[in-house]
């Protein structure tokens, strides 16, 4: 959906987003509230000589979770906050590892989404799994100009 990912307050959030840009996580919106997230498993995410830490994991399906609910609630000039975030890990991510979170609207509302994700790696093996609860208010709160 490259108008979503043309959007002015799409293009704020990857200006902004220096945290995603540090552990190298990269998105694309394939529809509203359909969204990919990736991220290549390096020395700087391990826990381990070989695994990732847990916390990048949990990083980076968060995102993609907001990314997510940030496409539905977007039109209306909002951004969203993570209220409530559970997780499972599956398996471990290693050094080399491509990691693809993919995550889906479950429900909208006018100011709380319910949205699930799960991230597998270039393998399609399933590493993790969550759902997380998200607050939509008017991105001007934000820090974002209108």
């Amino acid at each position: 959906m490259k108008e979503l990912l043309n959007h002015p307050l799409i293009q704020g959030y990857i200006e902004s987003n220096n945290f995603g840009r540090l552990l190298g996580m990269n998105f694309n919106i394939l529809d509203h509230g359909v969204v990919i997230y990736s991220m290549l498993i390096t020395k700087s995410h391990l826990a381990t000589p070989i695994a990732a830490h847990g916390g990048s994991i949990a990083a980076l399906i968060d995102a993609s979770m907001g990314v997510c609910a940030l496409s539905e609630v977007i039109l209306d000039n909002k951004v969203v906050s993570t209220i409530e975030l559970k997780m499972s890990f599956i398996a471990p991510a290693v050094l080399g590892d491509t990691m693809m979170a993919k995550a889906n609207i479950v429900k909208s509302g006018k100011r709380l989404l319910i949205v699930e994700g799960e991230i597998r790696n270039q393998n399609d093996k399933l590493i993790a799994i969550a759902s997380g609860t998200f607050n939509a208010y008017p991105s001007d709160k934000a820090g974002f100009v209108k």
